[in-house]
């Protein structure tokens, strides 16, 4: 079993960060990522209020500075999905391949994307039914598309399909956006993206790639079919605390609740990023969390 002062758990800003403060005060630490290091923000093209890049920078070169500038301090890096946890004097992280030992914990590991959970969507993904505008826009050149949602991530995703499709309509459950101001303007003045609002997607259909989407109106009842090519599905995120689930709290959305050093309701273990309660969920949010939760951790072990 290999030991480490910290390890933790999840690659992306947060989990990048908390492990380059972790490693360069001298402590022995692991980071364990179950895919691409960069977490969510690999999916973005274009980062553009990120401090110190004030003509932006993508999201993919933002990650790979963010793993060179850690592992340069000596971080290690292991591909490994975390199965479970277990918790005595110290912290037991068992993988699908290995079992790894740290005296303090510190879960990063972000969130995954809400599903539509509609009948035609799991059969259709990869298909037609996509999660990330930035991986696929292209493949829908010319064609119509719609992207399901009205936040930040739904309106980043329209501007990025509307370089591409023909059309891009923009399906919402309310009749007001929750998305920012500067992303509203410029959707509202770009003549390929249409809304439609007060409105959900109740079924997928297509054979063997998707060519329509069933629509139902919230306050009327009436529904319509939609013909598409592509469905792009931007409805938040769900936090991957499942394997922590019984060793620190949650609120009631899977959250895991810190306070504000980053300590969870479990001695030793710390949370930082899209994982925890209250986060901004931005690049620059998970950078703090993950520089405290390094500190946080590091003050814990020196006072045992």
């Amino acid at each position: 079993m290999d030991k480490y002062d910290v390890i933790v758990v999840g690659g992306g800003p947060a989990g990048l960060t908390a492990g380059l403060y972790a490693s360069r005060a001298g402590l022995k630490t692991l980071l364990l990522e179950r895919s691409i290091l960069g977490g969510q923000i690999i999916n973005a093209q274009h980062v553009e209020n990120y401090p110190g890049f004030p003509n932006g920078i993508s999201g993919f070169e933002l990650a790979s500075l963010m793993q060179q500038q850690a592992t340069k301090y000596g971080l290690g890096i292991a591909t490994a999905d975390v199965a479970t946890v277990k918790s005595d004097e110290k912290y037991g992280i068992l993988t699908n391949d290995s079992t790894f030992e740290a005296e303090a914990l510190i879960i990063a590991a972000g969130s995954e994307h809400r599903k539509l959970a509609v009948q035609g969507e799991a059969k259709l993904v990869g298909r037609g039914i996509s999660y990330c505008a930035t991986c696929d826009g292209f493949l829908f050149r010319d064609q119509d598309v719609a992207v399901v949602g009205g936040g930040d991530t739904a309106l980043t995703d329209a501007l990025e399909l509307s370089q591409h499709a023909k059309t891009v309509y923009v399906v919402h459950r309310r009749d007001q956006l929750r998305a920012g101001q500067v992303l509203q303007q410029r959707a509202f003045s770009d003549p390929k993206i249409k809304f439609i609002w007060d409105t959900v997607v109740e079924d997928v259909t297509g054979e063997p790639m998707v060519s329509a989407i069933k629509l139902r109106n919230v306050k009327t009842g009436e529904t319509s079919v939609l013909q598409l090519a592509g469905v792009f599905v931007a409805i938040g995120l769900v936090p991957n605390s499942q394997p922590f689930s019984e060793l620190v709290k949650l609120d009631e959305t899977g959250h895991v609740i810190t306070d504000e050093l980053m300590a969870t309701s479990a001695s030793g273990i710390f949370a930082a990023g899209d994982i925890r309660k209250n986060s901004a969920r931005q690049v620059s949010s998970a950078v703090g969390d993950g520089a405290t939760a390094a500190i946080s951790a590091f003050r814990y072990l020196k006072e045992r």
